[in-house]
């Protein structure tokens, strides 16, 4: 299918006018941050933004609207990490013109795959009177149905009357209402509507001269926080009848989420995020050294990591921390290769429990840590302990000079270091390296016992591995040693806290944001022990959450429906091919 770019422009402009108004970044939110610098805690709020849909949360959106035997057959846009996560990325991307082509065609596909004969009699809430023919009532009808899903909000007048007219036109050109129909909801599956999240705010009545996200978008920033998904039925009608601004309504629908099984999803979603799991994809070992390390190895030590944290922290609600420590996990026949122990099951996973006089102890002896922080062929506690203080404690270590010789340390067979703690010593002797290998090194060292797929040993090159190291001033041997550290490092919390918070509201706290989140939320999770469901319920019942500073103008729905009708129009006559 080909796209023709210049028809194709108009769209493309839009979509980026849509993501450039947002005040995510830029003159206009430091403005408005700096004007919060003087709110109280109790007055904390940031700007409303807009962010475009993650590949999963549009994956899911499909899923929930149409079920899930539905395909997609494209690809998506890159996502952008800004401070540690993607979901704060993704206010800062729009669309290009190769990624309109691929949107276009996943539409296209979903389109023909939902008004398929195999498929309309069940996706689709009503016949037309002639299939040969247009049938406005129930065009209507399907799309002010499914459009209110896709778009998280009831359609306009304008605009389910214009999805009206573009089905009949193309019910009337091509001889069929279904091809009509196709054409239709696949233009509204391309729309900015549809693939950015665009919040939208309103005065708000208990505080004058203050504004609030308005009943829709706070349905949406609940259901993608929490479940990565767009809003129910049920969260939609909270919205419409406006319970969900009720402290009673919005605890009810609060309750209701935290209590569904979808909140395993949305933890996964974050974590994932959090701990880069989006890396995966690019991640590549030695074949030659490590033959047990493919894509399914790569696919399944992921989601070792993802069963182990969903089970601790939402199954058994217990201490984050717990994590780091935890010998308690789960794997499958080629993890316990891997890891040399033994799973009798063939197939599936199975809970394990590692010794306690092994060497795995938390997630940072997993697979997916050592791993992902590893080189293709050797190991790299510089790496590793980066990826301990960036990821996990929220501490930016530099990045080395460009002019800095590695060699040393690249060089595994030199007989006079045999080992990585050795070579590392030998290379921070010069100046410029020194003080980043002292942040990052003495934790890395630690996990040295893992080579670089997380298989076991206790020697390299034939000498003793020497595990012990320092975390900020707390001295350990090994590797169960250092999950202590860490697990008892205030800013292991204070992390998780922050970057919980800009998950959930897509962007970097505000100063007033900041202050709020570590008086108030730090506090209180130290308090509930370290829930991290508690810490949900906290964000997501709290004013601060949903309240927001006046925003940047934006152009009114009206303005956006004239800039994108031109594009709209040749999606939905098939011009665009």
């Amino acid at each position: 299918m080909k796209l023709v770019f210049a028809k194709a422009g108009l769209f493309v402009a839009a979509a980026v006018a849509l993501a450039a108004c947002s005040p995510a970044g830029g003159g206009k939110e430091n403005a408005s941050a700096s004007a919060t610098t003087a709110m109280t805690a109790s007055q904390a709020g940031g700007p409303a933004i807009m962010r475009r849909l993650t590949q999963e949360q549009y994956e899911q959106i499909i899923a929930d609207v149409f079920g899930s035997t539905i395909t997609l057959g494209g690809r998506f846009e890159p996502d952008v990490r800004e401070n540690g996560l993607l979901a704060v990325g993704s206010g800062q991307v729009s669309v290009t013109a190769a990624g309109l082509e691929q949107y276009d065609v996943m539409a296209r596909n979903v389109a023909a795959q939902v008004t398929d004969e195999k498929r309309r009699a069940t996706l689709l809430p009503c016949a037309p009177k002639d299939a040969k023919a247009a049938d406005d009532a129930c065009a209507r009808e399907t799309l002010s149905k499914v459009g209110r899903l896709l778009y998280r909000r009831p359609l306009t007048q304008a605009e389910i009357d214009g999805r009206v007219a573009k089905a009949a036109e193309g019910a009337v050109k091509l001889k069929s209402y279904y091809a009509g129909l196709e054409a239709s909801l696949a233009g509204m599956l391309v729309s900015p509507q549809f693939l950015f999240r665009e919040e939208l705010v309103e005065a708000d009545p208990s505080r004058k001269g203050m504004t609030r996200l308005n009943g829709y978008t706070k349905a949406a920033r609940l259901s993608f926080f929490l479940w990565n998904a767009g809003p129910d039925d049920e969260l939609l009608r909270a919205a419409e009848t406006g319970e969900i601004h009720t402290a009673k309504g919005l605890t009810k629908q609060v309750d209701r989420m935290l209590a569904s099984p979808r909140l395993k999803e949305g933890t996964r979603a974050f974590f994932t995020d959090m701990l880069e799991f989006d890396r995966f994809g690019t991640l590549a070992k030695d074949a030659a050294i490590y033959p047990k390390f493919n894509f399914k190895a790569a696919q399944e030590a992921q989601e070792q990591t993802l069963r182990t944290i969903v089970d601790h922290t939402v199954t058994q609600n217990a201490d984050y921390r717990d994590l780091f420590t935890t010998r308690k996990t789960y794997l499958t026949r080629l993890l316990g290769a891997i890891y040399r122990v033994p799973v009798d099951q063939p197939t599936g996973w199975v809970p394990y429990e590692f010794p306690e006089n092994g060497g795995q102890a938390g997630i940072l002896t997993q697979v997916s840590f050592v791993a992902l922080h590893s080189h293709p062929g050797r190991t790299s506690p510089t790496l590793r302990g980066k990826a301990l203080r960036e990821v996990l404690l929220c501490q930016k270590v530099p990045d080395p000079p460009g002019n800095v010789d590695f060699k040393i340390v690249q060089e595994t067979s030199n007989p006079s270091f045999k080992t990585v703690r050795q070579r590392l010593n030998a290379h921070a002797t010069e100046a410029m390296c020194k003080g980043c290998h002292k942040i990052t090194d003495p934790m890395g060292l630690a996990l040295e016992n893992f080579d670089t797929i997380g298989g076991y040993r206790t020697n390299e090159n034939g000498a003793p591995i020497d595990t012990s190291g320092e975390l900020d001033g707390i001295k350990f041997n090994d590797a169960a040693g250092l999950g202590k550290a860490v697990h008892d490092h205030p800013g292991t919390t204070s992390c998780l806290v922050n970057r919980v918070y800009s998950y959930a509201v897509g962007r970097v706290a505000t100063p007033s944001e900041k202050d709020w989140v570590k008086t108030n939320l730090e506090k209180r999770f130290a308090e509930d022990g370290y829930k991290v469901p508690q810490l949900f319920r906290r964000i997501v019942t709290s004013d601060t959450f949903f309240r927001v500073i006046p925003p940047a103008e934006k152009p009114p729905a009206e303005k956006l429906a004239g800039k994108t009708a031109a594009a709209e129009k040749l999606i939905q006559t098939g011009e665009l091919k």
